[in-house]
């Protein structure tokens, strides 16, 4: 019996190993992608410094504040789905320790059987008068490999159960890591919740203040609409210029291919009979709007849809997104956005959100602009107080393409103006970027 149980301990110390910290692992995880944001909101507040009363600042200060209020709503949202991803792992380590429980107490309940039973056969000289007994020679080999097996079977269950006790320890540690991170993630969007409203009633007193100066928003939206209209006039001339010479392009490359094939079919057919080509009319030529580097361009940038970098260095928030729509809380104020803006810290630059190649870079008001083609995509920077880029230049992805303007009557206010076109069609930029 002593034997047995120096056995027992020895293979509990060299049996148990760890077992795998998947909810750990987990965790870690969602820490990781929470913190990316995490940082990029704690940054991105530096941006929200607007003092001047005047209401073009104002304006602009709203549209900063509502972006920052976008990005902790954000924020919350994704603490809300990770509280639910743990509470499921929650569910699933709970009814694992379960399990656990009750295969230990089913082990234990066997073990204990079996111990009763050695303690009632315990003496040597039961074990050789069951053996001796037997009337057989074959009947006594039988009972020794009995004894010998049932011996091996007593100190493996004794095995099992340490190291199910290890696993349910270990199981109960795990399970309460994961309590504990669900407790600070609601810790964590409680304060989050409580710095949303102090934003959005910070929100609400510019609009209170900006509905009392309609006219003055009014003139100043204007000269925004004119300013715009001005720069997508340019950009749609440019881009028009941009297809007609991708047109011409594959035109040419058209005509060199069916130089090409028509010189092949002549050699083959010179040994052919003159009768043979009678009544075949000529195939017509495909019409090509790219040339074939630019085809591979375009199907490279359309599978990257999604995971494109933003196109400005350093933390940013998004301040005026795509399309049409009113300002919420303004009456008659109505935005009409040809793309995104993006602010960012001054000092951020502009940078290609793919391998491409400059189809034109322009002055309009004192400020740079800068159209980058990708096939027959056409990514568009606005707004650089430089370009670091000429027309012609071949750029790769996150280079950077110039210093993005800085306001300095407007505390330094750094914005990006950034349009995705296909041709002529106008794209939402957002979906194709990775944020």
């Amino acid at each position: 019996m002593r034997y047995f149980l120096c056995t027992l301990i020895g293979c509990f110390c060299l049996a148990v190993m760890p077992l795998c910290a998947q909810s750990d692992k987990l965790i870690k995880e969602l820490e990781t992608k929470r913190g990316a944001l995490q940082k990029q909101i704690a940054e991105s507040e530096t941006l929200l410094n607007t003092t001047k009363k005047d209401v073009g600042s104002q304006l602009n200060g709203l549209a900063s504040l509502t972006g920052q209020i976008e990005e902790r709503k954000r924020y919350i949202l994704t603490i809300n789905k990770d509280i639910e991803t743990i509470d499921r792992e929650l569910s699933t380590q709970e009814r694992e320790l379960v399990r656990l429980q009750s295969d230990l107490k089913d082990k234990k309940k066997k073990y204990e059987t079996s111990v009763q039973y050695l303690y009632k056969n315990r003496s040597i000289q039961d074990r050789l008068l069951f053996i001796l007994s037997a009337k057989t020679l074959e009947h006594t080999y039988r009972r020794m490999r009995y004894v010998r097996e049932y011996a091996d079977y007593q100190r493996l269950q004794g095995q099992e159960i340490l190291k199910k006790q290890e696993q349910v320890n270990k199981k109960k540690t795990e399970l309460q890591q994961v309590k504990t991170a669900k407790t600070d993630l609601l810790k964590e969007r409680e304060t989050e919740k409580q710095k949303l409203e102090v934003q959005e009633k910070e929100k609400r007193t510019l609009i209170t203040s900006l509905q009392k100066k309609q006219r003055g928003l009014q003139n100043e939206l204007a000269q925004k609409r004119k300013e715009a209209n001005q720069l997508n006039a340019r950009i749609d001339r440019l881009i028009a210029e941009e297809i007609e010479k991708a047109r011409k392009r594959a035109a040419a490359e058209a005509r060199k291919e069916a130089a090409a094939r028509k010189k092949a079919g002549e050699k083959e057919s010179e040994p052919a009979t003159a009768s043979s080509g009678a009544g075949k009319k000529a195939e017509p030529l495909e019409t090509f709007t790219m040339d074939k580097a630019d085809r591979e361009l375009s199907g490279n940038f359309a599978a990257n849809r999604g995971k494109l970098p933003m196109p400005i260095t350093g933390s940013f928030i998004i301040t005026s997104h795509y399309g049409q729509y009113n300002v919420e809380g303004l009456r008659n104020v109505k935005l009409d956005n040809k793309g995104i803006d993006i602010q960012g810290k001054p000092g951020a630059q502009a940078c290609a959100i793919f391998n491409g190649k400059v189809a034109a870079v322009f002055q309009l008001n004192g400020l740079f602009n800068i159209l980058i083609r990708h096939g027959d995509y056409i990514s568009v920077y606005c707004n650089l107080s430089s370009a670091s880029v000429k027309s012609g230049d071949n750029v790769t992805t996150r280079q950077n393409l110039g210093q993005i303007f800085s306001d300095a009557s407007d505390n330094g206010r750094t914005v990006l103006h950034f349009q995705l076109r296909r041709e002529k069609e106008k794209l939402n930029p957002e979906p194709w970027l990775d944020r």
